[in-house]
């Protein structure tokens, strides 16, 4: 690919300043997350032969894109914007998908469609149903039949606790943070992200959804790097500009992702080494090209915004839906044939879902919810278009 010389990326921060390029990418990462899930039900718990083996990096990408956008949507804006509206806006733009995906796994949970419904009192889904729309996360064995989830219901909704945290954590005092103390923050982070995929038990960067001590040490250090790298890389970094920069972005993505488990279970060192060198050093390559590939025309650009905003619907209700084909699978045992189709199944019904959900329920809830603000966006400008979700946020 021809690269013309590195440019600043573009300090135009009004409500036209968008990325299109990075709302397709980020639909891609939440179709190949949900792709993962599906085929893990067949995988049987043995990672090496899991088909679409790296989809779970998905969520390191999403933690990634979600600094970057944080940056460009709120770094400018302190002067004219407490913590506290600064909170407002991330629960709105954030909150109601998370009530829906909790309100679907409910649902289908108590829909006897589970075979461990029966198990359960109807009483505690619910109780658990509402420490999840709260973003509580329950201890180990507390929940339902996922044991050891923070969100039993909805068991994406992990990285949205992390997420959050990586929020209270920029709101507090990285806003502030010179690019020196940001640029160590984003060094330190990375040791840790390396040292965790190259020397950790497993060899790659598997875990945060449990909420005990190495879970929440998993999910802190995935959270870390990517969101202030995301941060710096907005602040000091360089877009990429090159000749079709949206589909080499995306297709550099796929394979990222969907690259088989390398090194096998004896060098589990080098899946480590790989791993780490996505997060570390292609994500942000990535990131950068969409940065630089300006406004997606055509065909490319329709579908850039169409994933764009099937890209966090997606990732937060698909879960019970994969679920309950997972649960198929384990009671059934079908043909490779049979799965299969079931398995399209599931992957369109998971699409429909996050589609309709968005088109009927998420923008209309966000507009109704940011009605009284008006007054106070008069005085602080536009919210700026730029999605800022982390798992597709």
């Amino acid at each position: 690919m021809t690269a013309a010389p590195a440019a600043a990326i573009p300090d135009d921060r009004s409500s036209a300043a968008h990325y299109p390029a990075l709302d397709g990418l980020r639909g891609i990462a939440a179709l190949l997350v949900v792709a993962f899930h599906l085929f893990e039900a067949h995988a049987r718990g043995d990672v090496q032969r899991q088909i679409v083996n790296h989809g779970y990096l998905a969520v390191d990408f999403f933690f990634l894109l979600s600094g970057f956008v944080i940056a460009h949507a709120y770094d400018h804006r302190w002067g004219n914007m407490s913590v506290a509206d600064f909170w407002r806006r991330r629960v709105i733009r954030l909150q109601p998908m998370v009530v829906m995906g909790s309100v679907i796994g409910g649902a289908l949970f108590l829909s006897g469609a589970s075979s461990a419904t029966e198990a359960i009192s109807t009483a505690r889904v619910i109780g658990v149903l509402l420490l999840g729309v709260a973003m509580i996360p329950l201890a180990p064995h507390a929940g339902l039949q996922q044991g050891d989830a923070l969100y039993p219901l909805n068991g994406a909704a992990w990285s949205l606790f992390y997420e959050y945290l990586a929020y209270a954590a920029y709101a507090a005092g990285v806003r502030n943070a010179s690019d020196r103390i940001l640029a160590l923050l984003v060094g330190l982070s990375a040791l840790a992200v390396a040292h965790l995929a190259v020397f950790g038990p497993r060899g790659d960067l598997i875990g945060g959804w449990v909420f005990d001590g190495s879970g929440v040490l998993v999910g802190l250090t995935r959270v870390l790097f990517p969101f202030f790298a995301g941060i710096l890389l907005r602040r000091r970094g360089r877009a990429l500009t090159v000749r079709h920069g949206f589909p080499i972005a995306a297709a550099l993505l796929v394979v990222a992702l969907a690259m088989p488990r390398i090194g096998g279970t004896n060098r589990l060192w080098l899946n480590g080494l790989y791993e780490a060198g996505c997060v570390l050093l292609l994500f942000p390559l990535i990131v950068a090209l969409g940065a630089g590939s300006g406004a997606v025309a055509g065909r490319s650009g329709q579908a850039a915004r169409l994933l764009g905003n099937l890209s966090y619907p997606l990732y937060i209700t698909h879960h019970p839906i994969v679920a309950l084909y997972a649960d198929w699978i384990e009671r059934s045992h079908p043909p490779i044939v049979a799965g299969s189709g079931i398995g399209l199944v599931a992957f369109g019904t998971c699409v429909a879902v996050a589609l309709l959900c968005f088109r009927f329920y998420d923008v209309p809830v966000r507009r109704w919810l940011s009605r009284p603000s008006r007054a106070r966006r008069r005085e602080t400008g536009p919210t700026p278009r730029a999605s800022t979700t982390a798992s597709g946020r």
